[in-house]
């Protein structure tokens, strides 16, 4: 998706959630800029199945758009590719590769080399773990501590949540404003989180005529992952000034946040639920839910998103109105 960590996407944001890398696209930087290549210049095209660079590994994907952006007076080319259909990302062309024999061969000996790796690993931890059946002592090892995979799970493995177009469309939108163009969104929003998810209870309600538990829980567990992954995963990099200054002790994000943010947890959501365990049966209803929920967001979304973001000078202008 938005999927919404821009600044590295896995900690900072979704659209949906998005990664940003810069390519000298010309052979000085003191030269001037006229205008910028067309899309068809770039080395690879909309809709163009690619291997991408995703944690470490190489996954196939397919382009969804390709844009310049001027970076030290030169043009760079930025692609958005998207992955199992579930999340997007916007990267330089560094992380991408062209679908050949070729590539997909040098993407099975990475698998390869990679899963060896590990094993090896596996092999030489346990190993350390004791002296043997002697009786002495094992002592204790730094390997032994289980430790958080960095690389995180592997796409494939993860729940797909399917972000309607309209919204995918919003998180680019959203990826655009923020990270190419240097805008904001003017917080507090009106509806904030809190407020969409108490209208989606009530349509509910209105819509069944009862409200069930199950309900009533997953709109809870929204309001409580919002809360905590929008300071870890949920910002871009020049966004975290604004968090700071919006949100102090006593102040909720799903007060202040809008749908904009709230929509690039559904990109993290996947990743998320994939380490909290939840049964297989628990999960399909679970991710039934949140279609239908993603799909109450895509009905009423004029209503609920911005159209338009603000420049951080207008905010500096109106913070020293209000100092003075």
């Amino acid at each position: 998706m938005v999927n919404s960590n821009g600044d590295e996407v896995t900690e900072d944001s979704t659209t949906a959630t998005t990664h940003e890398t810069d390519i000298d696209m010309a052979d000085s930087k003191d030269e001037d800029v006229d205008s910028p290549p067309s899309p068809e210049s770039s080395r690879f095209q909309e809709g163009e199945k690619v291997l991408a660079f995703h944690s470490q590994q190489l996954y196939e994907a397919k382009v969804l758009k390709a844009v310049y952006q001027i970076r030290e007076k030169a043009f760079i080319c930025v692609i958005l590719f998207s992955l199992f259909n579930s999340w997007d990302e916007w990267v330089g062309i560094d992380r991408l590769m062209k679908h050949t024999e070729e590539n997909v061969q040098k993407q099975q000996e990475l698998k390869k080399r990679q899963d060896t790796d590990k094993n090896g690993k596996a092999v030489r931890g346990s190993q350390m773990k004791t002296k043997g059946p002697t009786g002495g002592r094992g002592r204790k090892r730094k390997s032994d501590t289980p430790q958080k995979d960095k690389d995180g799970p592997p796409p494939e493995k993860l729940v797909n949540i399917q972000i309607p177009p309209q919204l995918k469309k919003q998180l680019i939108d959203d990826c655009e404003f923020v990270n190419h163009l240097g805008k904001l969104v003017k917080l507090p929003r009106s509806p904030n989180v809190s407020e969409i998810l108490e209208k989606y209870h009530l349509y509910r309600l209105k819509k069944d005529g009862v409200i069930s538990d199950s309900v009533g829980e997953i709109l809870s567990g929204l309001q409580c992952y919002f809360n905590k992954a929008l300071p870890a995963m949920l910002l871009y990099k020049n966004e975290r000034e604004q968090f700071q200054e919006s949100i102090k002790e006593d102040i909720s994000p799903s007060s202040v946040y809008g749908a904009e943010h709230l929509l690039r947890l559904f990109v993290k959501l996947p990743e998320i639920l994939f380490y909290a365990n939840i049964e297989d049966e628990t999960l399909t209803e679970l991710k039934q839910k949140l279609q239908d929920f993603l799909r109450f967001l895509q009905k009423n979304q004029s209503a609920f998103f911005l159209s338009t973001y603000h420049s951080v000078d207008s905010f500096d202008v109106a913070g020293k109105k209000d100092d003075n």
